[in-house]
């Protein structure tokens, strides 16, 4: 697989566009198939984190008056990240942060973003659920640490994406796999799980 960064946000709520902050960004960079860099920091934007979100995350108000600001991180995760094709566990949610907070500091993404958890719904559609730590139970995966932390979570979301790229390329046929590749399957209908070569002939990606 061709090299890419693996994303995970921690916030205060479910979008930008409603007032919420980023509280985490962890980034993984792939490369051949292996991890070969991290990047992970807490993010203080000034911004409150409610009870409900501090026993989701285990991010509280004090960790996140302690942590760099918001805008020194997004610098920092931004030049880690390059130009190299993004990757997230429910995507739209997390693309919508890294949008919105590279917005604050002068900055828009270059690149687009795969999803492990649309790849997944049509690679393993026999999954109890989509979520990631369903599909990493589902699959098998290390437990990278606890879930709904950013480096823990992008852990489990980079072992998911080798995951469905080697079921691609063993099911399907399907090789090199590449980011192009995994978005056009992503955005295949999901009744499409048992006929992707064919389906993927007829929107005009190479098999």
């Amino acid at each position: 697989m061709e090299t890419v960064v693996v994303i995970d946000f921690e916030t205060t709520g479910m979008s930008p566009d409603a007032g919420a902050r980023a509280t985490e960004i962890a980034a993984v960079l792939l490369r051949g198939g292996r991890v070969v860099g991290r990047y992970q920091s807490l993010m203080n934007a000034g911004a409150y984190v409610s009870p409900f979100i501090e026993a989701f995350t285990g991010i509280s108000n004090a960790m996140v008056r302690a942590a760099p600001p918001a805008a020194q991180v997004m610098r920092e995760v931004a030049d880690f990240v390059g130009v190299h094709p993004l990757v997230a566990h429910n995507a739209s949610f997390d693309r919508r942060f890294w949008d919105a907070e590279l917005a604050r500091i002068g900055r828009s993404r270059a690149q687009a973003f795969a999803c492990t958890m649309l790849l997944a719904r049509r690679i393993y559609p026999e999954a109890p659920n989509h979520k990631l730590g369903t599909l990493a139970e589902f699959a098998g995966l290390p437990v990278a640490g606890r879930q709904h932390r950013a480096l823990a979570d992008a852990e489990t979301a980079a072992n998911l994406l080798l995951r469905l790229g080697h079921e691609v390329e063993r099911r399907f046929g399907l090789a090199p796999i590449t980011h192009a590749l995994l978005r056009e399957i992503q955005a295949l209908p999901r009744a499409a799980c048992r006929d992707i070569p064919a389906r993927l002939a007829r929107r005009g990606a190479a098999p």
